[in-house]
């Protein structure tokens, strides 16, 4: 008897061991049971071990997880729940964050407008833009000419302006201290230029001699090149005077359609706008290097 019972005990130590095969042992003759029943719909055959019957039983209820199941859900429900707390904390904050920096922006906007002191002039047709980032709207223009109160703030290549007590922004060196040359006005000095010349060239002569009405001879027509085809005009004028003119006209090359002008042997155009004037080479007088005009292509 006694050795029967050291039998026993030794069996109970290896208990753990056997428990530990058991469990996969069981999920799949309970997986069986359970592929069997939904293949054959049948009851499940009744030569399966009794063992084996428990578990199919308590898995027959799939919606229905067992204890260890739900221990095991447990976790994971509950780091999916602190996740979606913490990014619910991290948009909570950004929005927050952007509300703030909304104010702020707001704020600083109306601080500089009611600080703004300064009037300049606009030298050109520009843009007026809702903000100077790239999701600015533009909402309309400005004519040149006009005395517009600006805030001394500057971003992105555009400057900020007062306008009906509005923040608006415009592209940026265009504003000027000194009040440009309006391209209105007539011209009454009795100059004219012949019939046949593009309307570009009726515009550039209209805007010069109204003013600079001193000057009174333009060269139109003429044999060779763009003058033959009523495209040019040579305006007689030398010195500073001419790069007066010769500013004047780069500066409204919009609305005069022009294409391009040399004056005092440099050349700007269109093409090439960013350039500035770009010097030439000597091509040996004092005409032929435009000196003592300055000469205007047109489109």
């Amino acid at each position: 008897m006694a050795d029967h019972r050291h039998e026993r005990d030794t069996n109970a130590r290896r208990k753990p061991r056997a428990v530990v095969i058991a469990g996969p042992l069981a999920f799949l003759a309970t997986a069986s049971a359970v592929t069997l029943g939904v293949l054959t719909s049948e009851p499940a055959s009744s030569d399966l071990p009794s063992a084996a019957a428990a578990p199919a039983s308590a898995a027959g209820s799939p919606d229905t997880p067992s204890a260890s199941e739900s221990a095991d859900l447990a976790p994971d429900a509950d780091r999916r729940s602190r996740s979606v707390s913490r990014s619910a904390s991290r948009s909570e904050l950004s929005s927050l964050l952007s509300k703030s920096e909304t104010m702020q922006a707001e704020e600083s906007t109306r601080k500089a407008i009611k600080n703004a002191d300064t009037r300049l002039w606009t030298t050109t047709t520009l843009n007026l833009w809702t903000e100077p980032g790239d999701e600015a709207r533009e909402v309309g223009e400005i004519e040149p000419g006009e005395k517009v109160l600006v805030t001394g703030r500057e971003l992105y290549g555009r400057d900020e302006i007062v306008l009906d007590g509005r923040s608006r922004w415009v592209t940026a060196g265009y504003l000027s201290t000194e009040e440009p040359a309006t391209l209105g006005g007539a011209c009454t000095n009795g100059t004219s230029v012949p019939s046949g010349v593009s309307p570009n060239i009726v515009a550039v002569h209209a805007a010069v001699c109204a003013n600079f009405p001193e000057i009174t001879t333009y060269g139109t027509f003429r044999s060779d090149g763009e003058h033959s085809q009523g495209l040019a005009v040579d305006i007689m004028v030398s010195g500073d005077r001419g790069w007066e003119v010769a500013e004047f006209v780069r500066e409204n090359y919009e609305a005069l359609g022009v294409s391009y002008l040399i004056y005092s042997q440099n050349i700007w155009s269109v093409e090439r706008s960013g350039e500035g004037f770009r010097g030439m080479e000597d091509r040996g007088s004092t005409t032929a290097n435009h000196y003592d005009h300055v000469h205007v292509t047109t489109y």
